[in-house]
């Protein structure tokens, strides 16, 4: 329906599912989030409170798309399995229907280790601080890399050489080794405990942990590596996306992940980028926009690195998202990253 798609043309996923969800009510909404992790909270949160001027023909857009694209489901019987993974993945996305799809057909609860998710990272940091080396890893692996990276922060710097070595020789961690681990937290928290063989850790992980690790202590830590496996150092390093290496993703990457910022925080990210990455950010939009982008840029006074590097690693974090749904391709290194 062409109407649906013109009102819909400038809405970012996120930006639908919030829609959808305030459409809901209250209630219903509140259903959903109650199944979603922490990082997807947060951004559906965001993305609802940013709405300040949705209008009518938006709302019944996103109400038809959704409509639309469940209407040869059934949500009885046979197929209900369909139904719901189709469901989720219009209302909330390909990125983040995955997780919360799996714990409700699979009929599993949070376990002790989803529930490190929720928690502050002093909280997890002082959870985890004497516990061995590779409970440790295993924790650090399995939360989002961003909130890892935080953790460390506050490990002294001999530990977190050592974590990051073997969360990149984890490759996957036997039932009984993850139940035990889960019993223990969950001594703390309530909650029934899988029994599922979970993948976690490896190189791509480390790099990933790395990405978010402060840009002077990442060079560090980086050399610290290499003394100790110099083979092991460059394949994080191979493996590692930044900023900078956006002018290496193709131009219809770029503009799916223009879709997916708000204008402020790509002025904020860009205020320190290289001169190449902002050349290819003003060729992949409008020629008008990229003239407003520029006015906004000038116009921008004084801001922190701090401030810099974290809207960064946040359009980071989106472009690792898209390119997890498999809808951009991020190059760093020399390698391909899918």
């Amino acid at each position: 329906m062409p109407e649906a798609g013109n009102a819909l043309a400038n809405l970012s996923r996120t930006e639908r599912a919030a829609i959808l969800l305030m459409s809901l009510g209250e209630q219903d909404a509140a259903e959903i989030l109650k199944h979603m992790g922490p990082k997807e909270v947060q951004r559906v949160g965001s993305a609802m409170a940013t709405l300040t001027s949705v209008n009518q023909g938006q709302v019944e857009g996103v109400v038809s798309e959704f409509l639309d694209a469940v209407s040869g489901q059934t949500g009885m019987g046979l197929g209900a399995d369909d139904y719901i993974r189709n469901m989720l993945t219009q209302a909330l996305g390909q990125d983040k229907a995955g997780a919360l799809i799996d714990r409700i057909l699979l009929g599993g609860n949070t376990t002790g280790l989803d529930s490190l998710k929720w928690m502050e990272p002093r909280q997890v940091a002082d959870l985890i601080r004497h516990e061995h080396p590779q409970i440790q890893a295993i924790v650090v692996s399995y939360l989002d890399a961003d909130q890892s990276a935080e953790v460390l922060s506050l490990f002294d710097e001999k530990v977190v050489l050592d974590i990051i070595m073997r969360v990149a020789s984890l490759e996957a961690v036997q039932p009984a080794a993850l139940q035990e681990l889960n019993d223990i937290l969950e001594r703390q928290f309530s909650g029934k405990a899988g029994t599922q063989t979970t993948t976690m850790g490896g190189i791509k992980c480390a790099a990933s942990i790395v990405n978010f690790v402060d840009s002077t202590i990442a060079s560090e830590l980086l050399e610290q590596i290499k003394e100790v496996d110099e083979d092991l150092g460059t394949q994080i390093e191979d493996l590692m996306f930044v900023f900078d290496n956006l002018v290496d993703v193709d131009d219809r990457g770029i503009q799916a992940l223009l879709r997916e910022v708000s204008t402020d925080l790509l002025v904020l990210a860009l205020k320190g980028a290289d001169p190449g990455v902002q050349e290819k950010i003003f060729k992949n939009m409008s020629k008008r926009a990229a003239e407003l982008l520029r006015d906004d840029l000038d116009a921008k006074g004084p801001v922190k690195l701090s401030d810099v590097e974290g809207a960064q690693k946040e359009i980071l974090t989106i472009a690792r998202r898209l390119a997890d749904a498999g809808e951009i391709m991020l190059g760093g290194g020399g390698e391909a990253m899918v």
